[in-house]
């Protein structure tokens, strides 16, 4: 039996849904494949993610809403690195995620790449663009 390797967000202020909405609008593929809320009792409050799972550039990610409150929180030290095919690619989606959160790295030649960007997004989830 093979084993399955997805990457976990975990949102701590209720963003679940919204940002998985926000990721799969983004994405041509983009598509929320199932959604698991808790229910009037609990142990999260009622309606929020217990987990769910969307589908964003071929890659199936999981997400929560977290009802215990973390002394952590996301960080650019692991991010979604996404490959793009075209700089105005790049840019619209440098544009999207960077709205409301924070550049890191503005689009630009790096020498690694020939053109790249590095946002956080307004939930606070770290991404990589690059052109491939």
């Amino acid at each position: 039996m093979s084993q399955t390797i997805r990457p976990f967000l975990m949102f701590q202020a209720r963003d679940a849904e919204a940002a998985m909405t926000f990721y799969v609008s983004l994405f041509p593929d983009g598509e929320i494949l199932e959604v698991e809320r808790y229910g009037p009792v609990g142990p999260g409050p009622e309606g929020t993610v217990i987990r769910a799972r969307f589908r964003i550039g071929g890659q199936e990610v999981f997400c929560s809403d977290s009802f215990v409150r973390h002394a952590f929180d996301f960080t650019p030290a692991s991010s979604l690195f996404v490959d793009c095919q075209s700089e105005d690619e790049l840019a619209r989606l440098a544009a999207a995620l960077g709205e409301g959160g924070a550049e890191l790295m503005p689009p630009g030649d790096y020498g690694f790449s020939r053109r790249f960007a590095w946002v956080n997004d307004r939930f606070g989830v770290s991404w990589q663009l690059n052109l491939a």
